[in-house]
């Protein structure tokens, strides 16, 4: 409260108190709580207390739930990222995107809806954040190639030498563990058909990928650029394709003067070092995503970001499937062209 006097001149003097509240007035958008932004925003039936939130993308019409809202512990707020829009970032990022709007009419917003908010309900500011453990792979084994793998791989002309070169391996089964709150381990065993662990070139695994699975086909298991274990020092040109199958796939092709690397995923930006290291090794570096509106868009933010050039076969969805359907000559042919 701010109490103060005012004397007014007149043939009598008049003394009052002026009572001014301050417990609804916000002097900066960091003032408000994350989690609150993403709650009220999200419109959440949470709250969020440490745990990760997944769920369908508030961007874009999507079947399986593709957009995460996480803690992070370095920051001690919320951020997300939605992989189908390619959207993500903290809680002013998620305004500005909801809405389309600059960076100054988003704090606005924010400030101006909590102020409103908190007017006609009481909100907890100091809360102690609980941070959930997230499953990690504990255990797995690797077992013998059998023609189910065959029949999978080969409809994409992935041979066993090529699987072998790029270390993708048949796993027979694979396990995850977290913590729990009350301490507790909880742990889960998943053993398909299909399952294939992907490894660098010293033999730990980077990634599980189940192609059968539709609910999850990948675990990410460790940070790595696909395919730069196999870079070879020579001057040429890079291709940036979309999955590990889809840089195989391109090695198929057997187009002169072109090596392949691919990120985490399509939605994944390699990070500025590393592409200042590539471009130090390769004469030209071109983006190769998928045929559809997320990987037009993930080209364009590379072409944005890095001032890459992009190509987009459109043929199938993505090259792996081209040459699926179309067969290596004809996708060959239509590539090189286009390169």
């Amino acid at each position: 409260m701010v109490r103060g006097e005012l004397e007014i001149n007149s043939p009598f003097s008049i003394n009052f108190t002026i009572m001014i509240s301050t417990k609804n007035i916000i002097s900066s958008y960091e003032d408000v709580p994350s989690e609150w932004i993403f709650e009220y925003y999200l419109n959440l039936s949470e709250k969020l207390v440490g745990q990760d939130v997944k769920m369908y993308s508030v961007f874009k019409t999507e079947k399986t739930p593709s957009m995460y809202v996480y803690f992070t512990v370095s920051n001690n707020s919320y951020k997300f990222k939605d992989f189908s829009s390619g959207n993500q970032g903290g809680p002013v990022n998620l305004v500005m995107a909801l809405f389309s709007i600059d960076f100054f009419s988003a704090t606005s917003m924010i400030i101006n809806d909590y102020e409103r908010f908190i007017k006609d309900n009481r909100y907890a500011l100091n809360v102690e954040y609980k941070v959930q453990d997230k499953y990690k792979v504990v255990d797995y084994e690797m077992r013998h190639w059998t023609n189910l793998d065959k029949d999978y791989w080969m409809k994409y002309k992935i041979g066993s030498k090529l699987l072998e070169y790029y270390n993708v391996t048949p796993l027979s089964f694979f396990s995850m563990e977290k913590t729990e709150p009350d301490g507790s381990i909880s742990s889960v065993k998943i053993s398909l058909n299909n399952i294939y662990g992907y490894f660098r070139r010293n033999g730990s695994l980077y990634k599980i990928y189940m192609p059968k699975n539709t609910d999850k086909k990948f675990i990410k298991v460790e940070n790595y650029i696909q395919g730069s274990d196999q870079l070879v020092s020579v001057k040429s040109n890079l291709i940036i394709t979309a999955s590990l199958k889809d840089l195989m796939a391109f090695r198929m092709l057997n187009i002169p003067d072109f090596q392949a690397i691919a990120p985490d995923s399509e939605n994944s930006m390699i990070n500025e070092s590393a592409i200042d290291k590539l471009k130090e090794k390769f004469d030209k570096i071109i983006v190769l995503f998928d045929n559809d509106v997320a990987g037009k868009e993930s080209s364009e933010k590379y072409k944005k970001r890095y001032g890459f050039d992009y190509v987009t076969l459109d043929m199938s969805k993505d090259l792996s499937d081209s040459v699926k359907d179309y067969g290596i000559d004809a996708v060959r042919d239509k590539l090189k062209q286009m390169l």
